[in-house]
């Protein structure tokens, strides 16, 4: 067995003959130091009475006495069943919908009409909710929308699709789906473009369909991509985000509509500890 005086040097120098390596990676490093471990020490304000003018360290500690009030709020399991059902709906229809757009795009052969399609999914991940609600109110507003013109010429009743309570959900889905389908299947279209050609070639030969090789092929050789992204996913299964809903959120579809981010229950508790 070497001794830790044997090894040291040995580490030392494998250290330094792969520097750049080394020095390639400490960007990355740096970033996630900075952006994704140092602000895990923000959580302890969920155990403080946070003070700004204290900060973290002259905060006193409460333990969990604010969980014991966000649970006893009534509002609290209205805005857990909201946040779960939301969650699981984008789960359930977006992710599915990445999926079989990257299955259509790979059979597409003419690239021009594949790269307009790439192009047109593509574009809209880059708008912000704010303008995807501006949108989707000349859409399907009651007043001034193009639907409900549509639905006055033909003689029909329009539709409070924006304040009603039964359509406030599908239209959340629908506005995400539009937004990042297209950007959510890149991974996916990537995965495929790694599949051998001889295995697609050999199921020709046996006489498979597209829809065959699609079924039998495709899917089997990219299911560890699509393993992979449903458990990051599922990481972050809550994380509805916060602008998407208070945009579209109003006092007529609030009791469907109001998830944890949107919440006022941790502006009072700040607010309460601030006063305090």
């Amino acid at each position: 067995m070497r001794s830790l005086k044997q090894i040291k040097p040995s580490l030392l120098t494998d250290i330094w003959r792969e520097r750049w390596l080394y020095i390639i990676m400490l960007p990355g490093i740096i970033y996630f130091i900075i952006y994704k471990y140092l602000p895990l020490l923000g959580l302890s304000m969920a155990f403080q009475d946070y003070n700004p003018v204290h900060g973290f360290v002259k905060s006193p500690w409460v333990g969990f006495k604010h969980f014991i009030r966000l649970f006893s709020e009534p509002s609290f399991y209205q805005m857990l069943r909201n946040t779960l059902i939301i969650a699981f709906l984008n789960m359930v229809v977006y992710f599915p919908f990445t999926i079989f757009l990257a299955l259509f795009l790979n059979e597409i052969r003419i690239n021009i009409i594949k790269r307009f399609i790439q192009s047109i999914t593509y574009l809209p991940h880059f708008l912000s909710w704010v303008v995807i609600a501006s949108l989707t109110y000349k859409l399907l507003s009651q007043e001034v929308g193009i639907i409900a013109g549509l639905m006055k010429i033909m003689g029909k009743e329009t539709i409070p699709f924006l304040t009603s309570e039964e359509w406030f959900r599908t239209i959340i889905v629908a506005q995400g789906i539009w937004r990042d389908l297209g950007w959510g299947s890149i991974i996916f279209l990537a995965a495929i473009a790694g599949i051998e050609q001889e295995m697609y070639e050999a199921a020709i030969v046996e006489g498979a369909t597209r829809l065959q090789r699609m079924w039998h092929v495709t899917l089997p050789a990219i299911k560890p991509t699509i393993v992979i992204i449903l458990i990051l996913r599922l990481g972050r299964f809550m994380d509805l985000g916060f602008e998407q809903i208070f945009v579209q959120i109003n006092p007529m579809n609030r009791s469907v509509g109001e998830i944890f981010d949107t919440s006022l229950i941790p502006l009072k508790i700040s607010v309460d500890t601030i006063k305090t």
